[in-house]
């Protein structure tokens, strides 16, 4: 907490992201209407392209949804895909990295020689190809986050593994007689665990990003409704510039939430790094 109060604006991210997971996990009570519910007028006509009213707070689409409800209900597809698909990638990467560091030689040489190719392939090509050859969904888009960040933890968690397994405590385990699992999962893993969490929150980000640009682009799950698909919706509306009630929420809610995890994970690597309180 100390680490946190020289950061006001990590404990105000930490207050933003709160604020947004509850309201995922809340959205059938907060949301006044459904994801894809129109929305009627006293007369009974849909109500199309209004402005923010006292009824809708942030106005309605085209085809007269409630963006306010839209966004809330956006917010549990974002989480979903950036948690799930951070938690899936640190776990490969970190799998990775561990067993590469630790066995070296040529389990290393082909580890490392896969990371090379993966950071080789451009995210939103490749997404693009697939989603085209398979149908779209939100699971393939998770699994193609995962593919596309694991790479990077497993080149950090490797580096770390290289220089804790030349530690007093390893060599006192192998001369125990405690084998290549045990030394790896009991001993040298709970000491790279820290970074991983570090790793999990800027995947989070990440994950949210991606899947933004996926739904923007119109690559995204047709039966989800998220943040990057609103805009998507907006944009093929060509409201773009017109409805910015339509615009300026879900890409407000992007930024928000990407730089609220930015400054939270600043502070968390301040915390893992303690040299970095005197910079």
């Amino acid at each position: 907490m100390r680490v946190f109060r020289r950061y006001p604006s990590a404990l105000i991210g930490l207050a933003l992201v709160a604020v947004i997971v509850l309201a995922a996990c809340f959205a059938p009570l907060i949301a006044p209407y459904g994801a894809f519910e129109v929305v009627r007028g006293a007369n009974g006509g849909v109500v199309r392209l209004s402005p923010p009213t006292p009824v809708n707070w942030m106005g309605t689409t085209n085809q007269g949804m409630d963006v306010f409800s839209q966004l809330i209900w956006g917010a549990r597809v974002a989480l979903m895909v950036g948690l799930i698909s951070a938690l899936g990638s640190v776990l490969l990467g970190t799998i990775v990295g561990l067993v590469s560091g630790y066995f070296g030689g040529w389990t290393d040489e082909v580890m490392m020689r896969a990371t090379d190719v993966a950071f080789g392939i451009p995210f939103l090509p490749f997404a693009m190809v697939v989603i085209s050859i398979a149908s779209p969904s939100l699971a393939l888009i998770i699994a193609l986050v995962i593919f596309f960040l694991w790479r990077t933890t497993a080149r950090v968690i490797r580096a770390q593994v290289l220089t804790l397994k030349t530690r007093p405590f390893v060599w006192a385990a192998k001369a125990a007689g405690a084998g290549h699992f045990n030394i790896l999962f009991r001993h040298i893993a709970p000491n790279v665990l820290p970074l991983s969490f570090l790793y999990i929150a800027i995947g989070v980000q990440a994950g949210v990003m991606l899947e933004a640009a996926l739904s923007f682009l119109g690559f995204g799950d047709v039966h989800a409704l998220s943040w990057g698909r609103m805009l998507n919706d907006a944009f093929k509306a060509g409201a773009m510039r017109t409805a910015w009630w339509w615009v300026l929420p879900p890409g407000l809610a992007l930024s928000i939430f990407v730089m609220s995890i930015f400054v939270i994970s600043r502070a968390y690597e301040e915390i893992l790094n303690p040299r970095l309180r005197n910079l």
